[in-house]
């Protein structure tokens, strides 16, 4: 089972939250074999008082401190050994330390995702994986999209299919992801909105999206660290005008480092405990956020093997 690194990117760069969970997540490459079942549960809090509104760095007294605390359920199945079908889905709480406005809580949305190993190889004294991942999100609640920085989420159903490149050598690896989303459009709470023009109609085109991640660390059967560097780019939208709300189609990009390590228990079998943090160090029309997060997980076989 692995890592936990964020997934919620999309919220993350509304500036709303989150991290996601992975147990043997989509962005790592590892995987659970077949028949056998990976449960997690994972806490993730975020945290933010400063923002980039378009490209300038600035703090707002009127809200204080964006925070959110992430409650998530997932789980992982190994349909075979090179397919693994994963889910989760988080309940988040938001909070603004400062103004009038008030936090949202509730479920967000469900992450279905389908993990396929298509290829491994030895080059040189190590091994040269790839893997194709299928991914989509959809609102599971019927929270506000148009409340940002407050709200849960985007409220858009979306689709995403990534390429990840993995090297093992010995002990050591290095990794390297790109990935493509494609969201649908939303639909809120008001006739008519303003973004570099005036929209008389209650329907938001939502802007596709771009994620690249590089990794390196150390893995053992005891133990895993991982560094990672992330960057989310929006393609399209526009730059939050001054004193305003952010809006859900605005451009969001932002570049991400962070940490991930994981213990996997000797004396229970089966048992893992992983813990991490990211931080945003630069951006576009996002907060400048700080996460940490810790879940535990637990693979177990979900049939028997028969006996010779």
């Amino acid at each position: 089972m692995k890592y936990i690194y964020s997934y919620f990117i999309c919220m993350l760069l509304c500036a709303v939250i989150t991290n996601q969970v992975k147990a043997q997540t989509e962005t790592d490459a590892l995987m659970i074999p077949k028949n056998y079942f990976c449960a997690a549960g994972i806490y993730t809090h975020n945290s933010w008082d400063h923002y980039w509104e378009g490209t300038l760095k600035r703090e707002n007294l009127n809200l204080g401190t964006i925070s959110s605390n992430v409650y998530a359920l997932g789980g992982n199945y190994g349909l075979s050994n090179r397919v693994n079908v994963l889910f989760m889905v988080p309940y988040i709480k938001t909070n603004a330390s400062a103004g009038t406005l008030r936090g949202q809580r509730g479920v967000q949305d469900l992450m279905l995702a389908v993990k396929w190993l298509a290829a491994k190889e030895e080059i040189g004294t190590g091994l040269l994986s790839f893997h194709a991942i299928l991914s989509g999100n959809i609102p599971l609640g019927k929270y506000e999209a148009d409340y940002l920085p407050l709200s849960l989420g985007l409220q858009t159903k979306s689709i995403a299919i990534r390429g990840l490149l993995n090297y093992q050598l010995g002990r050591f690896f290095v990794a390297g992801a790109g990935q493509y989303v494609r969201k649908d459009n939303i639909t809120i709470d008001r006739d008519n909105y303003y973004t570099t023009e005036m929209h008389y109609t209650n329907k938001v085109a939502m802007p596709n999206a771009t994620n690249f991640l590089l990794s390196a660390g150390y893995r053992s059967l005891k133990f895993n660290a991982e560094g990672v560097v992330s960057k989310i780019n929006t393609i399209g939208g526009f730059d939050i005008t001054r004193n305003n709300m952010p809006f859900p189609s605005a451009n969001m990009d932002a570049t991400m480092v962070g940490g991930v390590f994981k213990y996997m228990f000797q004396s229970i079998r089966g048992l893992e405990f992983t813990a991490g943090g990211n931080y945003v160090v630069s951006g576009r029309n996002v907060g400048q956020n700080k996460s940490i997060f810790g879940g535990v997980y637990y693979v177990f076989p979900i049939k028997k093997e028969k006996a010779e």
